[in-house]
């Protein structure tokens, strides 16, 4: 009887270990660190934003259909509950993905407005701002980066044999990852008009 449940206990650990399910649990984790650190970036960007706008505003008063831009975008972007579950539901993190493309558009937009006028890009407070904005915008990539790293070593995880098999025991699924929304145009390069400074 001893034999029979020591021979038991040994065929169950040696069927375990190598089930993956440590791995997912693992890797599910990392993921979530990931995407914690993305989501503090993306706050960090979105903190940064009004302190921009109002130092713009200051020197570019007329341009208020960018200004309006930035804060349309930044409230969609607050609208969205930027949870650690967003990454288990591939429609909600699409419609994140598309609020955060559209504030760095509207960002792009704005510091466009910023180059038509000298005095404000010597102001230091602005060139503070864009110093931080672009300090922030290299730590989303990273993030990011480090984001797509964990989600494609946990979707191996789930697809690979057997730790396949507890995924489907235990109900894991793959995760979505970071995509390009028009890769056809990213893969453009990007126009650049010196027109002439506004006055």
């Amino acid at each position: 009887m001893r034999v029979r449940l020591a021979m038991l206990v040994l065929t169950a650990a040696l069927t375990l270990s190598g089930c993956g399910y440590n791995t997912l649990q693992s890797t599910d984790e990392q993921i979530k660190a990931a995407w914690a650190e993305v989501l503090n970036q993306y706050k960090r960007r979105t903190d940064l934003i009004p302190n921009l706008v109002n130092t713009v505003k200051a020197f570019a008063a007329q341009e208020q259909q960018v200004f309006l831009g930035v804060t349309n975008a930044r409230a969609k972007v607050g609208s969205i509950q930027a949870t650690p579950e967003l990454v288990n539901n591939p429609e909600a993190f699409q419609k994140f993905l598309q609020a955060q493309g559209e504030m760095s558009s509207a960002l792009a937009r704005l510091l466009v407005v910023a180059e038509n006028y000298p005095q404000l890009k010597s102001d230091q407070n602005f060139r503070d701002l864009q110093a931080q904005l672009e300090g922030t915008e290299n730590r989303v990539a990273v993030a990011r980066q480090r984001y797509i790293k964990a989600v494609q070593e946990y979707n191996v995880t789930v697809r690979s044999f057997p730790s396949n098999l507890t995924a489907m025991a235990f109900g894991y699924k793959t995760k979505p990852s970071f995509t390009v929304e028009d890769e056809k145009a990213a893969a453009e390069p990007p126009k650049v008009d010196f027109g002439a400074p506004a006055k």
